[in-house]
């Protein structure tokens, strides 16, 4: 049996704010089965569990910012918990905490103290990856430390496959590294322009030094299927490591393209392939 297919409601963020029960319904007909958030934009979490059974949409998880879980984490986490998410999620961190800087070990221990909490109200903690965490420590990816230090009940992974991609990593293989300890994969697609490095943290929303302002068309985040990654590769990967969910996400559309036909076609290929 192939894996449900969720979006991550970032890739729609604008609507979202606009129309928050609206975009969601609106996933479940482009044929999601299940959501992940990225904010609640001040709604009530009851009401939103309730809205997503009526519909029939799984809120399976949650990207919530790492300093805020860490200041009140039972708080925070809380709210998730009434909307029925099994999973939490840490979804990037920022420079001074990073890997390669002296804030990191504090925030291993931070992910751990998180990790405890959300583990004793019953909702399971997730690293999501970008590549900045593929700097070697001591010969070792700074994402592979994190895993070894923090135990597997209190972190499992969510391993976002274009950054793994983007840090030079096959994706596929580094996904296999963590068979049994892969719940939900992030399904994303790019194109690049070889030799040249555009301003990828820009088309976050994050000031990025690493790229040239002429090369603005370097780097395109695209629909699934459309990009460079095997995604057939990707997903069977997907099914041996025991993932649960696969996980639609695409920070910005292509050139010309909006939010909402680029989750449409990330879906529609998707099916394509039996999905």
């Amino acid at each position: 049996m192939k894996l449900p297919v969720a979006v991550q409601l970032y890739s729609v963020r604008d609507e979202m704010e606009k129309d928050f029960y609206g975009t969601i319904k609106a996933m479940k007909e482009i044929g999601y089965d299940g959501v992940e958030f990225a904010g609640l934009f001040g709604k009530n979490p009851e009401e939103i569990k309730a809205f997503c059974e009526e519909i029939g949409i799984v809120p399976i998880s949650a990207h919530v910012p790492y300093y805020d879980m860490l200041e009140n984490p039972e708080a925070v986490l809380a709210d998730y918990v009434k909307i029925g998410c099994k999973y939490v999620v840490v979804p990037y961190l920022t420079e001074e905490c990073r890997p390669g800087t002296e804030g990191f070990a504090a925030t291993v221990a931070g992910i751990r103290k998180i990790g405890e909490a959300a583990k004793a109200m019953g909702i399971q903690l997730l690293y999501h990856n970008h590549d900045f965490e593929f700097v070697k420590i001591d010969g070792e990816y700074a994402l592979d430390v994190l895993y070894s230090t923090v135990p597997a009940d209190l972190l499992k992974t969510e391993i976002d496959t274009c950054w793994v991609n983007v840090a030079g990593v096959n994706p596929a293989e580094y996904l296999e590294k963590y068979e049994g300890r892969a719940p939900v994969v992030h399904l994303k697609d790019f194109k690049k322009v070889e030799g040249k490095q555009g301003k990828l943290y820009e088309l976050i929303g994050i000031e990025d030094e690493g790229g040239e302002e002429e090369d603005e068309d370097a780097f395109s985040f695209m629909p699934v299927g459309h990009g460079m990654q095997d995604m057939p590769e990707i997903l069977s990967a997907c099914e041996k490591v025991g993932a649960e969910w696969v996980v639609v996400e695409q920070d910005n559309p292509a050139k010309g393209d909006t939010p909402v036909n680029s989750v449409t076609l990330s879906r529609e290929y998707l099916k394509t392939l039996g999905w």
